[in-house]
C-alpha cells in the first residue's frame, strides 16, 4: 500500500535544506498583526532539456518559465496554518503548440495541540493539496505522484493523536487521493488514474527517551479510471488473458517497527510487515512484505542528511489491467555556506516497478528509474535569490521502447518580499 504519513519525494535533500538553512537575509513577507504573514514571490527561469519527450529517441529543447505565488502563515496560541498558492507557465522553444501550458495549485497545512511534544494530550494535523500539473513540470514525477503527463491531483490527509502518558500514544489516520489524467487519445495511449481512500491507526510505546515501538495498520479502497480498454492496435498479436478488469480494488497493511522521537541529532522511523492487495475486485490477489523508512541526521549546524524509502502495491498508471509492486529509495545532503547566504543540495533516488499481474502479455515488464540532482541557491539579499540545478534521469526497462536517459539544466532568479 502507498504510505500516507511518510512523503517519498525524490528531492529528499529539500527536506534537509529546510533544517540547515539560516535566517540570514531571508524574506520576511508582509506582517499583518502579530500572527499573520503573507509572502508574495515570483520566479523566472530557463531550462535546457536533452529529452523533451522522455523517449528512447530523444529530441532536445528548452523553455522559459514564470512562476508567481503567495505564501501564508498564521500562528495561533496552540495552532498554526501555513499555505501556498501558485501559478506556472512554460514557454517551450520546441513543440510550442503542445507544451506551452499552465500549471497551478494550492496547498494548506494545519496543526493543533493542547500539550507539549511527548506529554499527555491531543495533537491534530491536516494537509490539503490541489495541483494541475503540466507534463513538462519537472523530472520528479516518478515519486508516486503521477507519471509525466498532464494531470490533476487532489489530496487530503489527517491524523489525530492522543498521548495517554509519556510512554503510550495512539493515533487515527485518514486520507483521500485523486489522480486524474487529461487524456488526449488522439495523441497518446490512455493513462489510468484513480481515487483512493484510506483509514488506519497506530499505537506506540515509548520505552525510553530514544526508543519508540510502533504498530501501524490501514485499509484502502481504489476506484481506477480503467472503464475503457486501450485501442486494439496497441495489442495486436498479444494474448488477452480474460474479461474486463473491475475498477474496484482494495487492500490492507499491518506493520510494526521502531522509531526515535527525541535524539539530539539523529531521528528515524523504520516499520515493516505484510500488505494484501486484491486487484480488480479480486481478479488477482497479491501480497507480500512491505516497509516504510525515514531518517534524518543533522551532522552539523550547516550540514544535514535525509533518507527515505518504502514499498507498496498499486494499480499501474500506464498499462490497462496491470498491478505493480513499487519500491522507492532516496537520500540527500544539504549544506549551508557563508552564514546561510549560499546553500546547496545533492540527492539520488531509485524507483523499481515490478509487474505482479498483467491482463495482457505485452505489459509484463519491470522498470528501474534512477534520478540524481544537484542544486545551488545564492541569497543575495532579502529580495533576490539566484538558483541553479542539474538533473539526470535514467530508465532501464524490460520493454526496450521505454528505456531512455534525460538531463536538464536550469538557472533562474526568485524575487520575494
Amino acid at each position: 500500500m502507498k504510505p500516507s504519513k511518510i512523503s517519498l519525494s525524490l528531492c529528499a535533500s529539500a527536506l534537509a535544506a529546510a533544517a540547515v538553512a539560516g535566517d540570514y537575509d531571508r524574506p520576511q513577507g508582509f506582517k499583518i498583526g502579530d500572527r499573520l504573514t503573507l509572502t508574495p514571490y515570483v520566479s523566472l527561469s530557463y531550462t535546457y532539456d536533452s529529452n523533451v519527450d522522455s523517449a528512447k529517441h530523444s529530441k532536445s529543447g528548452s523553455n522559459w518559465s514564470v512562476n508567481p505565488g503567495l505564501g501564508l502563515s498564521y500562528v495561533g496560541e496552540n495552532w498554526g496554518l501555513t499555505g501556498t498558492a501558485w501559478y506556472q507557465y512554460h514557454a517551450y522553444n520546441r513543440y510550442t503548440s503542445q507544451l506551452n501550458e499552465s500549471s497551478y495549485g494550492e496547498q494548506l497545512a494545519f496543526d493543533w495541540r493542547d500539550s507539549r511534544p511527548d506529554e499527555k494530550g491531543w495533537t491534530a494535523k491536516m494537509t490539503e493539496r490541489f495541483h494541475q500539473i503540466a507534463q513538462d513540470d519537472d523530472m520528479s514525477n516518478h515519486n508516486g505522484r503521477g507519471m509525466g503527463r498532464d494531470r490533476k491531483e487532489f489530496s487530503v490527509e489527517g491524523v489525530v493523536e492522543r498521548r495517554l502518558n509519556r510512554n503510550v500514544h495512539l493515533a487515527m489516520t485518514a486520507s483521500y487521493y485523486l489522480l486524474d489524467y487529461d487524456n488526449d487519445v488522439k495523441k497518446y495511449a490512455p493513462m489510468y488514474g484513480w481515487k483512493r481512500a484510506t483509514v488506519g491507526g497506530e499505537a506506540g510505546y515509548m520505552a525510553s527517551k530514544w526508543t519508540d515501538f510502533i504498530i501501524h495498520g490501514d485499509y484502502m479502497w481504489y476506484d481506477q479510471d480503467n472503464n475503457k480498454l486501450r485501442s486494439g492496435r496497441y495489442y495486436e498479436g498479444y494474448t488477452r488473458r480474460g474479461k474486463k478488469i473491475n475498477a474496484d480494488s482494495n487492500g490492507w497493511t499491518l506493520m510494526g517497527g521502531i522509531a526515535t522521537r527525541a535524539t539530539e541529532r539523529i531521528s528515524y522511523r523504520v516499520i515493516g510487515g505484510y500488505s494484501r492487495f486484491d486487484y480488480g475486485d479480486g481478479a488477482k490477489k497479491l501480497g507480500g512484505f512491505t516497509y516504510q523508512a525515514a531518517a534524518n541526521w543533522i551532522i552539523s549546524d550547516t550540514l544535514s542528511f535525509t533518507a527515505l524509502g518504502s514499498s507498496y502495491y498499486q494499480p499501474s498508471e500506464n498499462s490497462y489491467g496491470t498491478a505493480q509492486k513499487v519500491h522507492t529509495m532516496s537520500a540527500g545532503l544539504a549544506k549551508s555556506f557563508v552564514r546561510g547566504k549560499l546553500t546547496g543540495n545533492v540527492d539520488v533516488a531509485y524507483r523499481k516497478q515490478t509487474t505482479e499481474y498483467a491482463e495482457y502479455d505485452m505489459d509484463k515488464y519491470d522498470e528501474d528509474i534512477w534520478t540524481s540532482r544537484i542544486g545551488m541557491n545564492y541569497h543575495l539579499n532579502r529580495f533576490f535569490t539566484f538558483f541553479a540545478r542539474l538533473e539526470y534521469q535514467f530508465t532501464d526497462s524490460d520493454h526496450r521502447d521505454y528505456e531512455y536517459d534525460r538531463w536538464r539544466g536550469t538557472v533562474g532568479v526568485r524575487i520575494s518580499y
